[in-house]
């Protein structure tokens, strides 16, 4: 992990994210991303949500990221849910994957959370692995309906 930084996404790495976003939400587009990167990389909002960037050192293009936010859960009081990890390293993800693993748990700590929710698409994706081997767990079924705005519901 020597050499990787996790820091909070700075406004002026938002358009640098953006080809990296793109290996987390394929079909984005660039207008999409600023408007939402603006909202939730706002730093006055840190404490309830989010963007965390793994940088190498010296070097400006960012090679890892999660969104988060804190949500107040009925069971297990402040959560940290996680979601979009993206690790990209040409040689080897794996220490990408395992600083923002790590990061994850100390931001949970700092936000003063109970629990953290981490939401990965494709059970053996590297994500998916790298958390589990952290002691995350399968702990139900996420399902997914695209709802069309003005549509008739199902």
């Amino acid at each position: 992990m020597s050499g990787l930084i996790c820091q909070h996404l700075a406004p002026e790495q938002v358009r640098v994210l953006y080809p990296l976003v793109r290996e987390a939400v394929p079909g984005l587009e660039l207008k999409t991303w600023l408007q939402f990167a603006r909202r939730i990389g706002n730093p006055r909002r840190r404490d309830q949500e989010g963007i965390i960037v793994v940088l190498r050192e010296h070097r400006l293009m960012p090679c890892g990221l999660f969104f988060y936010r804190r949500h107040a859960d009925l069971e297990h009081g402040e959560m940290l849910v996680a979601e979009h990890f993206v690790a990209v390293d040409v040689l080897d993800p794996a220490p990408v994957m395992n600083a923002l693993v790590t990061e994850l748990d100390r931001l949970a700590n700092r936000l003063g959370c109970n629990a953290i929710r981490t939401v990965v698409l494709g059970a053996t994706s590297a994500a998916a692995t790298r958390l589990t081997e952290a002691g995350h767990r399968p702990a139900g079924a996420m399902l997914f309906k695209p709802v069309e705005i003005g549509g008739s519901p199902n």
